[in-house]
This record gives structure tokens, sequence and C-alpha cells, in this order.
């Protein structure tokens, strides 16, 4: 597939979003429809969309990439059942919670329950924790673009970045969520369809029919799923698996931008149903993921096609873009940039509403004012939408300039350090009824608690000898900031009654 070609389907899907977000934010654009979708969006809307949101382009490329790990292979699907547990606890504990309070940024609850001070801490950990997330994962599609288009026409990657946050913020900047709920679902089709045509492509050239190609992975090398030999490991599967139901539920229960699609449901009910449906196809799609991996690597055994290197060192998350773009036909390459570019580009237009409506509710107050729809409060909010595309952009240029990591393992990586401290003050707040804090000392305690967790993780080995620190981090650092607000609290006056 061509430079050109990959260009021009480019400019036809965003000119296609552009469109849809014209036509659904004609009507209105004011903060009611950015921030809760004038609280009327339908459930299975929102729940075929936050597909898209969940399954970024890290899942796309670098879950089949990690598949081709000897050390690794199907283990992923460990943290994928740890994740549909905590889907659940979010749709069963904080959902009603929410619904209760009737917020607009979830992050009011700690201001009810623990003070100012708290509450601006907590959005503040969200800002950065989403802001380095969103970049990270919008760095990955942006290199594959950069290696297999922009490369070839010698532009900079810096411009490159710049464009796509322009074409993001063009399609987001009126309608916000409402504009998000619709498009997501539209990426969500393109998503999808590539998953399943990816595998039904690879099949075909390999020659194998659906049973066939079933055997082929469940017999292969690379589909090893559950790892209970050596709990010293990162693999091991109680670790993922609560890693996988805390950072979930950190990530997602106590995230601005997965919960305000929810918030937007009319009632809890069908709030609830959304998640619950939501979960069924994580799971599902996850497997199919997977699938894609090992039929990745079994095709290039077959054809002698090598992992990409880069700087001397292999990535293997380049290894389904280079056998889509370089091996298969036409069909399949453009199959594969539809579902890359939509899985990458639903959780950043998400993501870029999800902190505009935290920065203008939790620190500009926007919700508290009268008419939050005068023209000059809206024209405010344009600007705080403009600062934090800017602010990825920058995000992801650095990142650009050091990254020696996976992708993968480093935003698993900043999703522990950053959430740990939102885990912590949220479990205060739930289950120390009778307790408040000393507000003022919570920033503290929110720097201590992932501070600690750094220390020991960098230092593991020589603590710890061949235990390996994994996606049990965000535990550790939730109990350690749950901890040290113990130390700073003080008898509640009344019970709370959230």
């Amino acid at each position: 597939m061509s430079p050109f070609a990959i260009l021009t389907l480019i400019i036809i899907y965003f000119g296609l979003l552009i469109f849809i977000s014209n036509v659904v934010s004609k009507k209105s654009s004011d903060n009611d429809t950015f921030f809760k979708a004038n609280k009327n969006s339908k459930w299975y809307l929102v729940a075929f969309g936050m597909i898209g949101t969940a399954i970024s382009g890290i899942t796309f490329i670098s879950v089949p990439g990690e598949v081709g790990n000897p050390d690794l292979q199907f283990k992923y699907f460990q943290f994928v059942i740890g994740c549909a547990i905590g889907f659940i606890i979010v749709a069963k504990v904080l959902l009603p919670l929410y619904y209760r309070m009737n917020l607009t940024s979830i992050y009011g609850y700690i201001e009810q329950r623990l003070g100012v001070v708290s509450y601006k801490t907590a959005a503040t950990i969200f800002l950065i924790g989403r802001t380095i997330g969103s970049a990270f994962r919008l760095f990955l599609v942006i290199f594959v673009l950069q290696r297999y288009v922009f490369d070839y026409y010698k532009i900079p990657f810096a411009v490159t970045v710049l464009i796509s946050l322009a074409l993001i913020f063009a399609y987001t900047y009126r309608g916000g969520l409402k504009t998000i709920i619709i498009t997501d679902s539209l990426q969500t089709f393109f998503l999808l369809a590539s998953v399943f045509l990816t595998i039904y492509f690879i099949c075909d050239s390999l020659d194998f029919g659906f049973v066939e190609a079933f055997e082929q992975v469940k017999n292969s090398n690379y589909s090893k799923t559950f790892f209970f030999e050596d709990y010293l490991k990162g693999t091991y599967f109680w670790k993922q698996i609560l890693g996988g139901i805390f950072i979930t539920i950190a990530t997602v229960g106590l995230d601005q931008d997965l919960m305000q699609k929810n918030l937007s449901c009319s009632n809890i009910g069908d709030a609830q149903k959304n998640m619950f449906t939501f979960t069924g196809i994580f799971v599902i799609i996850n497997i199919f993921f997977l699938s894609v991996g090992a039929l990745l690597y079994i095709y290039a055994s077959k054809n002698g096609i090598e992992v990409p290197i880069v700087n001397n060192v292999p990535r293997t998350d380049l290894l389904f873009p280079e056998i889509a773009f370089h091996h298969l036909t036409l069909v399949p390459s453009v199959i594969f940039l539809l579902g890359l570019t939509a899985a990458t580009f639903a959780t950043t237009d998400s993501a870029l509403t999800a902190l505009t409506t935290s920065f203008c509710v939790d620190f500009l107050g926007m919700d508290k004012t009268e008419n939050q729809n005068k023209p000059n409060i809206i024209r405010t909010r344009h600007f705080v939408h403009i600062g934090f595309s800017l602010l990825m952009f920058v995000v992801i240029v650095i990142f650009n300039a050091i990254n020696d990591n996976s992708v993968v393992e480093m935003v698993f990586k900043i999703a522990s350090y950053t959430y740990g401290p939102l885990l912590g003050l949220y479990g205060f707040g739930l289950f120390m009824k009778t307790k408040t804090v000393r507000d003022k000392f919570v920033p503290i305690i929110c720097i201590i608690a992932p501070s600690i967790c750094l220390f020991l993780n960098i230092n593991s080995k020589k603590l710890f000898g061949d235990y390996v620190i994994g996606n049990e981090l965000i535990i550790l650092n939730g109990l350690l900031t749950f901890l040290g607000l113990l130390i700073i609290s003080k008898p509640a006056t009344s019970q709370t009654k959230y």
C-alpha cells in the first residue's frame, strides 16, 4: 500500500468525522451538550462506543506483537479477566454513587467527602495521568504513520503530531461528549470490522479455514494463557488478575473519561446495562486480538518475515503494520489502517473531551456558574480544549525523544503511579465513614505514596531478590495512600451518607 493511498484514506476518514461533528453539534454546542450530552444518550450507543475508547492502538498493535514473546504469549488474557471483574465492580459500586450525587465531574465526590484540597488533588491526578497515558497511546500510532507515510514525504515527526491533534480538535471542540458518542460508535465499527477481517485475510493467505485456524493457534507456541508456575514473575496468574481488577477500578471507575460517557445516560439502569454489555464485548474482542497475534507470527514464520528493527532494537509492535502494509494485498491494508486509526483516535478524542470537562468543572467551576452557556464561558472552554491539545503535543514529542521501553509496559506503569492515589482517596472515602482527613496534607500523601512505589520498583532486585513487581504496583500505591490518609485522619463530625 503506497504512502499516497494511506494518506488519502486518512484524509477521507477525518473528513467523515468532521462532517458527523458538524451535523451533531449544529443544533447545540453549549456546555451542557459538551459535558453531559444533554443526559439523553442511548445506553447501547455508549456501550458500543466505549469499546473504541477502551481498546486503543496499544491493544491493536502491541498486544498482538507481545504474543511472540515466549515468556508472555497469551498472558494478557489473565489481565483481561481481571479487567472484566473490575468493570462489574465499577458498575455495581461506583456508578450508583455517581448517579445519586448527580455529578458532572466524578471528583465532586471527593470534594463533598474529604474537602476542597483533596478534590483538587484528585482532579489534578486525573489530568496528569490521562494526559500522559493518552499521549503515549497516540504516540504509538503516530510512530507507525510516520514510519510508513510521513517519512516518505519528509514531514518531521512533530508536524505529524500537530496535524493529528489538530484534526481531533476539529471534530471535538464544539459538540464534545455528544459528538464523541456518535463518532466513537462509528470508530468502534471500523475497529471490530478490522479485527475480524484481518483474521479472515491472514487465514486466507495461510489457506486456513476457521476450524483449522483455531487448531493452529491452540497448538502453536504462542497460545499459553495461564501462568501459575512462578509467583515471583510479573506474569503470575494472581498478579495479573488482581492488577487487572484494580487498574480497571482506577482507570475506568475513577477516571472522568470513561465515566463521563456513563453519566450521559438518563438513569442508572441504562448506565449499568451499558457497562455489562461493554464488559462482555471487551473480553471477546481481546480473545480475537490475541488470536491475531498468534496468526501474525505463524504467517511471519511461514514467509520468512522478521520483526522490524528500530535503532538496533526489535519492535514487536511494528510486526502487524509491517505485514499489513508490505505483505498483504490492498484490501487488508486498508482494513488494518482503518482499525488502527479508529482504535487510537477514539481513545484520544474521548480523552481530550474528558480533560477539558474536568478542568472546566473542577478548576473553573463552570457547572456552578449561573449561566454556563454564555458565549464568553463557551469561548473559555474552547481555549482550554486548545490548551490540552498543545499539552498532549508536547508530551508526545518529549516521549519520542526519550522512549526506550515498550509502549504497553510504559502506559501501565504510568497508570500505576498516577492512579494509585485515586484508589487510596476513594477507598478512604467509601470505607472510613466515621473519619475525615486534614485536607491540606492530602497532596503530600499523594506524592509520598507513588514516590515510595517508584523507589521500590527501581530497587526491587536489591530489596526482593528475584521478585518482580508487576501490575500489583497500583494496589501497593493505593494501599500506601490509604494508610497515609489514616495517619492524617480525624473523627468526622457526622457519618457521611456517601
